[in-house]
C-alpha cells in the first residue's frame, strides 16, 4: 500500500479512548520523503543552512545487522516538498548499518552517528557540508558499548556532547546503564561516561534526547521500554550530574522523544510517535522553567499528524527547525515496505508555553 493510501487509512480508523475526541481531521498530511520498496525505517532529519537533510536506511525488515541494511540520505530546499536523489551514506559489506543520532559540529557542518553491526558492534561519525557528500570523522573505542548513540549538541565549557544507552532489552536484571559523550576537539574524539549503570529495565532510559538551556543547565527525555511513561533527566552542572525522574506523558508506547528549543521563544517541543492502535504524532510544548523541577507537570499533547497503526512499523521521531518551521521525520507502512515521512508545522507561539 502505498503512503498516500496508508495515511487516508490511519484517519479514517476509529481510535480507542480517551483518544477518540481529538480533531484529527485538521491533521496536515506529511510529505513523502523516501517510499521505494523496502523497509525504510529510524530517519534523522537536520536542518543545514537553508537546505534539510533527511537520513535513512532501508533493508528487508525491522532488522538491525543484516548486510543488506544500508544508510542513505537526502536533501530538500523547498521545505520537504521535493527532494534530491538518493545517495549512500554507508553501506560497509558484511554489516547492517542504521543512522541513529545526528547535529551540528562547531563550523555548522552535520555531523551524523552511524551504528554498524557485524561480526562487532561500532558507531561512526560523518560529517557533512552538503546533505549530499559524507566523510568519516571517528570510530570511538568505548569502553561500554552503546545500542545507540544519540543526538549531538554543543555545551559550553564542554563542546559538543551526545547521550548514549546500553543494554540488552532483557529483564534479566541491573545491567542496563545511559550517559554521555563529550568531545573538546569538534568530534574527533570521544570520551564515555557513565550516569547511571546497573539498571533495571524499568529504570532504564532510551533513545534520550536532550537541550542545553543555559546556566549549565540541560533537559534530556528518555524513551520507555515498560510502557508506563517517558522519563525525564536534568543537569544543572552542564552535564557531570543527572538526576532522572518519571514525567505524566503517558500517551506513549516504544515512543522515541525528540526535543526542539527555540532560541526565539525559550520554549521546548517534545516530539513523539504513540505506537499502535493511535498511530498519532505528538507534541507537547512547554516553558521548561515549569518542568524542569516538576517532571510530572508537563502540559497535554497535542496530535500533529498521523501514520499506521501497527506498533513497530511506524513511528521513531526526530525533529528540527528552520526559519520558524518544525519538520518531524518518522516513518510508517506495513512490513515488508514502509516509507520515510516528514510533518511540517508552525513553530509554537509563546501562547503555547504552558
Amino acid at each position: 500500500m502505498k503512503l498516500k493510501g496508508i495515511l487516508q487509512v490511519a484517519l479514517l480508523l476509529p481510535l480507542a479512548a480517551p483518544y477518540a475526541a481529538e480533531k484529527l481531521d485538521a491533521l496536515a498530511e506529511p510529505r513523502v520523503v523516501q517510499e521505494a520498496k523496502g523497509y525504510n525505517s529510524w530517519p534523522m532529519i537536520q536542518a543545514l543552512g537553508d537546505k534539510l537533510v533527511c537520513v535513512y536506511s532501508r533493508g528487508s525488515g525491522h532488522t538491525i545487522g543484516e548486510d543488506a541494511r544500508a544508510v542513505y540520505a537526502r536533501t530538500s530546499t523547498d521545505g520537504g516538498k521535493t527532494w534530491t536523489p538518493e545517495t549512500v551514506v554507508a553501506n560497509t559489506p558484511g554489516y547492517g548499518e542504521v543512522e541513529v543520532g545526528k547535529g551540528l559540529d562547531a563550523t555548522g557542518a552535520m555531523l551524523l552517528w552511524v551504528r554498524r553491526i557485524g561480526k562487532d558492534s561500532k558507531h561512526d561519525l560523518y560529517r557533512t557540508t552538503d546533505g549530499v557528500t559524507f566523510a568519516l570523522v571517528a570510530t570511538p573505542k568505548l569502553a561500554v558499548t552503546p545500542v545507540q548513540i544519540t543526538d549531538v549538541f554543543a555545551v559550553p565549557t564542554v563542546g559538543l556532547m551526545a547521550l548514549w544507552f546500553a543494554g540488552n532489552y532483557g529483564d534479566n536484571g541491573p545491567c542496563h546503564s545511559w550517559g554521555t559523550l563529550t568531545s573538546s576537539d569538534n568530534g574527533a574524539t570521544w570520551k564515555q561516561t557513565a550516569i547511571e549503570p546497573g539498571l533495571t529495565k524499568a529504570q532504564w532510559p532510551t533513545e534520550p534526547a536532550a537541550v542545553y538551556l543555559g546556566d549549565g543547565k540541560l533537559l534530556a527525555i528518555g524513551r520507555t521500554e515498560t510502557g508506563a511513561a517517558q522519563f525525564q533527566m536534568v543537569s544543572t552542572d552542564y552535564g557531570k550530574t543527572w538526576k532522572r525522574s518519571p514525567t505524566n506523558i503517558g500517551d506513549v508506547q516504544a515512543s522515541t522523544p525528540s526535543l526542539i528549543l527555540d532560541a526565539e521563544t525559550g520554549l521546548v517541543s517534545n516530539y513523539y510517535y504513540q505506537r499502535g492502535k493511535a498511530g498519532l504524532l505528538r507534541r507537547r510544548v512547554v516553558a521548561p522553567d515549569r518542568v524542569f523541577s516538576q517532571p510530572l507537570d508537563w502540559p497535554a499533547s497535542e496530535p500533529v499528524a498521523a501514520g499506521s497503526q501497527i506498533t513497530f512499523d511506524a513511528g521513531n521521531a526526530n525533529a528540527t527547525a528552520l526559519k520558524g518551521t518544525h519538520y518531524v521525520a518518522f516513518y510508517s507502512g506495513k512490513a515488508p515496505d514502509t516509507a520515510i515521512i516528514v510533518a511540517v508545522l508552525p513553530a509554537p507561539s509563546r501562547s503555547n508555553g504552558r
